[in-house]
């Protein structure tokens, strides 16, 4: 016979670390179970006391001969007293009587049952037995009670926890999509923007441009008598050079377009960039080219096999135009190219606009 009087509040809650992991697989052993098995040849007396002394004791087992024989919740059982003369009737009576009164239906769980599982079959009884304490069988003879108000705690923080890990998981999928993608649009050498962005970013921005309008400008620069450069400093150089005038081509274009970021630097291919400037006229453009092709000249980046200078330059191409969704995006990049050939023709070093 389990000791009547004792009573065991095996776990409280369930750790809020937990659930992130493991509400899956969380038990209803997991939760605050309560030990109150009495033979139900013993007086209600027994019972009632420590109802009254246990305010959240939800209900008291029954065993006959160490088995499970019926179980009265704390609500049925105080329901009963309180009717007239029910505790001149019950209390001195045998727990067996009060039952064949306030018999129902319970629910019986193994301890084994999750908590999804056990808040799913509470809810599935009749409307008046919803909220009716749970048995758990802790081992053959062994029960225990479960509240079922703690069970659906626990099931709202089960869910909780379930969405904000689908929360954290959607972040992180979102962020790794966006570094994906940040990632398929950069030149893996000079972390500027490859020619797939480039040409993705010049058709955004030329429908836009043609909707509002306003003009777009796009400057095509070419690092000067670069195979020279490699076949004389070798090909690590080359790649250090690229990366030091892609850098500086970028701090430009952030320096004197601070008010906006739609400006795009990006590797054309080879030693050639592009730069695409929308709502820029070829003034503008042309005052930026400038700007470009001297900050490069500052760097002094030595190149003895030049023809033009002693360090490393660049010849730059610009073309404007007002777009219109029936013209030609290549007719600008074409413009742009022709600029840029002539810039070399001419000497290089210099900033040739094809109007």
């Amino acid at each position: 016979m389990v000791n009547m009087f004792s009573s065991e509040l095996l776990v409280s809650t369930i750790p809020d670390n937990c659930l992130s992991t493991t509400f899956q697989e969380s038990t209803i052993r997991d939760l605050s179970l309560y030990d109150f098995q009495v033979d139900n040849n013993q007086v209600g007396e027994i019972a009632a006391l420590r109802l009254e002394t246990e305010p959240r004791l939800p209900g008291v087992i029954l065993m006959e001969k160490e088995q499970l024989s019926g179980m009265i919740s704390r609500q049925r059982f105080l329901e009963y007293l309180s009717r007239p003369f029910g505790r001149e009737i019950f209390l001195k009576r045998s727990l067996k009587t009060l039952y064949q009164f306030a018999c129902t239906d319970f629910l019986v769980l193994p301890t084994n049952t999750t908590i999804v599982e056990a808040s799913s079959r509470a809810l599935q009884r009749p409307t008046e037995l919803a909220y009716e304490p749970i048995v758990v069988e802790i081992e053959p003879n062994v029960y225990r009670l479960l509240d079922v108000h703690h069970l659906l705690v626990a099931q709202c923080k089960i869910h909780q926890s379930a969405n904000n890990l689908l929360q954290e998981l959607y972040i992180k999928l979102e962020t790794a999509h966006k570094e994906l993608e940040l990632q398929a649009s950069l030149d893996p050498l000079t972390q500027v923007a490859n020619r797939r962005k480039f040409d993705q970013y010049l058709t955004q921005k030329w429908f836009q441009m043609s909707k509002e309008q306003n003009p777009i400008s796009i400057i095509m620069a070419d690092i000067d008598f670069f195979k020279r450069y490699n076949d004389t400093y070798g090909h690590q150089a080359g790649d250090r050079s690229l990366k030091q005038v892609a850098l500086a081509i970028n701090q430009t274009i952030q320096m004197i377009t601070q008010t906006n970021n739609e400006n795009l630097v990006a590797r054309y291919g080879g030693e050639e960039f592009a730069i695409v400037l929308p709502n820029k006229t070829a003034t503008e453009a042309i005052s930026i080219a400038e700007e470009i092709r001297l900050h490069i000249e500052s760097l002094k980046i030595i190149h003895q096999a030049s023809s033009c200078s002693e360090n490393v330059t660049l010849s730059l191409g610009v073309a404007t135009t007002m777009p219109e969704l029936s013209s030609s995006i290549e007719k600008l990049i074409s413009q742009a190219d022709k600029a840029l050939y002539k810039a070399k023709l001419k000497g290089r070093n210099r900033v040739i606009c094809n109007y």
